[in-house]
C-alpha cells in the first residue's frame, strides 16, 4: 500500500518561504512522476507542478513559475517543494501526489496515489 505524507505546512506573511515535504512508503524512483496541487476552499483542485523522477524535469503552472521549485530525494523516498515570496492567493492545502503510468500532468487524473495534505496559509 503506497502511502504519501505531506509536512511542512504552516501560517506566514506574504513574501514569506516554506519547504513542503512529501514522504512515500515506498521508492520514490519507481515512480513515473511527482505532483504537488492545491485546493482552497470552494475551489477546485489546482495542479501546481510536478517532477519527472528519473530526469527531474519539472514542470510549474504559470502562477508559481519563479516562486516555486520540485526537488527530488530517492534516497529518502521525499519530493519536495519549495516555495517563495508567498502571496495570499497561495493559501491552500497543499497534497502531493505520485503516479506510476504515463502521462504526467497538471490534472488530477494523471495521479493515481494521494497524501492527506498540509495546510499552508498566508497572510497579507
Amino acid at each position: 500500500q503506497v502511502q504519501l505524507v505531506e509536512s511542512g505546512g504552516d501560517s506566514v506573511q506574504t513574501g514569506g518561504s516554506l519547504t513542503l515535504s512529501c514522504a512515500a512508503s515506498t521508492y520514490t524512483g519507481s515512480y513515473t512522476c511527482m505532483g504537488w496541487f492545491r485546493q482552497a476552499p470552494g475551489k477546485e483542485r489546482e495542479g501546481v507542478g510536478h517532477i519527472y523522477i528519473k530526469t527531474g524535469t519539472t514542470f510549474y503552472v504559470d502562477s508559481v513559475k519563479g516562486r516555486f521549485t520540485i526537488s527530488q530525494d530517492n534516497a529518502k523516498n521525499t519530493v519536495y517543494l519549495q516555495m517563495n515570496n508567498l502571496k495570499p492567493e497561495d493559501t491552500a492545502m497543499y497534497y502531493c501526489a505520485a503516479s506510476s503510468t504515463l502521462p504526467c500532468g497538471y490534472s488530477a487524473r494523471f495521479f493515481k496515489f494521494w497524501g492527506q495534505g498540509t495546510q499552508v496559509t498566508v497572510s497579507s
